[in-house]
């Protein structure tokens, strides 16, 4: 299983870098994770768009969406689309609206995801906790069925105990760590005290920070990260074309 950034700012893009993207391969299957701004120019450098198998959204939030209606009309216009090939894209449907809009017809599909229920997707099993955010998130956990490895995505959320267990053993924690140590608590992201705690807690293996803060010194993020984590487990910072083998 291989995780490659695309996009890792919060909020909005910053001196040429995007917000939240990623791609999660396992074989020859790739799944495009959130769909940030700039996420479809980074993923072209990287993958066509075209050799997508599916697009997973936590949230619709638009610095997680924003690269989404252009990657629908990458699939409706391109000239090498495989004709009557479409799209999947998972998203919940506790916002209508959004979710009705991950459907183009004939080109992308809208398909549901339920915290209740455990999601077979191509190579993995995800299964799904709501976050604590001013709109409904789900934090993700993906287990590779071939592997048994587990890499846990937290989308954006306020400090939720119950990471403890969700992040359970996981071989990386890609972590919403929008804040500096001193606001904790915050409605609706981590601080880097957290995400090194619940990383403690979780026994987690890898600690990846990311949905980054365009301002401050993100080596100190990282620092405060790494003294609540301990030293044990290894911290990055998440950025663009990164690349981590889970």
């Amino acid at each position: 299983m291989k995780l490659t950034v695309l996009g890792c700012l919060g909020a909005y893009p910053y001196k040429g870098q995007g917000t939240t993207g990623y791609l999660l391969q396992s074989g020859d299957f790739n799944l495009l994770l959130d769909c940030g701004s700039t996420t479809l120019v980074r993923l072209e450098e990287i993958l066509d768009p075209l050799a997508l198998d599916a697009a997973i959204i936590s949230h619709y939030h638009h610095d997680h969406i924003a690269d989404l209606g252009v990657l629908q009309y990458y699939w409706q216009l391109h000239p090498n689309r495989e004709p009557k090939k479409v799209l999947p894209i998972y998203g919940h449907t506790l916002d209508t609206v959004h979710f009705e809009e991950l459907t183009l017809p004939n080109v992308t599909e809208g398909r549901p995801y339920f915290e209740t229920e455990q999601l077979e997707l191509g190579p993995f099993s995800v299964t799904f906790m709501k976050t604590i955010h001013p709109v409904v998130c789900y934090a993700m956990r993906f287990v590779e069925n071939s592997t048994g490895k587990i890499f846990v995505f937290t989308g954006d959320s306020g400090y939720l105990a119950e990471f403890s267990e969700f992040a359970a053993e996981a071989d990386l924690f890609l972590a919403d760590t929008y804040l500096f140590a001193g606001n904790e608590h915050h409605k609706a992201h981590f601080t880097s005290k957290e995400a090194g705690e619940f990383a403690k807690k979780a026994q987690v293996k890898r600690l990846v920070l990311t949905h980054l803060p365009q301002f401050g010194d993100l080596n100190q993020l990282r620092n405060e990260a790494i003294q609540a984590a301990g030293e044990e487990i290894p911290v990055d910072l998440a950025e663009v074309k990164g690349v981590f083998e889970i």
